[in-house]
């Protein structure tokens, strides 16, 4: 059952200022600089946000929960993010607002024919580009009453989680030899991260691992340059993305 903040967050009513204030917004994103920028712009939106890092973890969020909103991953640790678009959208109750999230140029059609009502392109950093994308597809009942202004800002992600991130990928592709299905999940994590952090460097090298994963070629040399590329971010030799 959803516990007395639940409750009291459903009472409240959304303001020109906080067009989200009142809603529970389920964010299903591995990487953890990534949904630092969400909780940035749900904290700006007045929205409460719960995170799951895996299906199977949503799995247990939904079983004592119902949010109102839903951001959904479409590249996760354990499965397809689509996968569960698809139960939530037939769920009954039904969440409210359903949407994928990727930074692959071609994962909008994906999370569309799943069901979800929009898609949010990564890096997802703009107020209003969040604001109404969830205002679009919300209820009218669940909507401000009063027009509101969203202000053109973008937020910036914690750095420390940004690092958590990088190390998690050095550490998925260090361990072994990883076999294509784990080092392809490495390769599309690390490329909407690394589009988020604005390396075009380390995005080109993970979407050229992420090609080779799909033709079956050999991954070997894009796993050593990766790794190298982690190795010096996470040292320290370069004190910026891009």
């Amino acid at each position: 059952m959803p516990d007395e903040l639940e409750n009291f967050m459903q009472t409240q009513r959304p303001t020109a200022e906080r067009p989200l204030l009142g809603l529970t917004v389920l964010v299903v994103e591995d990487s953890r600089f990534a949904c630092e920028a969400i909780r940035l712009l749900c904290l700006r939106s007045g929205a409460r946000i719960r995170r799951a890092d895996s299906l199977r973890s949503a799995a247990r969020h939904l079983s004592v929960y119902r949010p109102v909103v839903a951001i959904v991953d479409l590249g996760l640790p354990d499965g397809s993010g689509a996968d569960l678009i698809r139960k939530l959208v037939t769920a009954v109750p039904r969440v409210s607002v359903v949407l994928g999230t990727s930074g692959d140029n071609n994962a909008q059609s994906i999370a569309l024919q799943a069901g979800a009502d929009g898609f949010l392109e990564k890096p997802i950093v703009s107020l209003a580009a969040f604001q109404s994308q969830v205002l679009r597809h919300l209820p009218r009942s669940r909507r401000p009453t009063r027009p509101h202004r969203v202000p053109d800002d973008t937020v910036s992600p914690d750095p420390l989680a940004l690092r958590e991130d990088l190390s998690h990928v050095r550490e998925i592709l260090q361990d072994g030899a990883p076999d294509d299905d784990i080092a392809a999940y490495a390769a599309q994590f690390l490329g909407g991260l690394a589009r988020l952090a604005g390396d075009p460097s380390l995005e080109c090298a993970a979407r050229q691992l992420e090609e080779h994963c799909r033709l079956g070629e050999p991954i070997r040399r894009d796993i050593r340059k990766i790794s190298d590329m982690l190795q010096s971010h996470l040292q320290g030799e370069r004190a910026a993305f891009g």
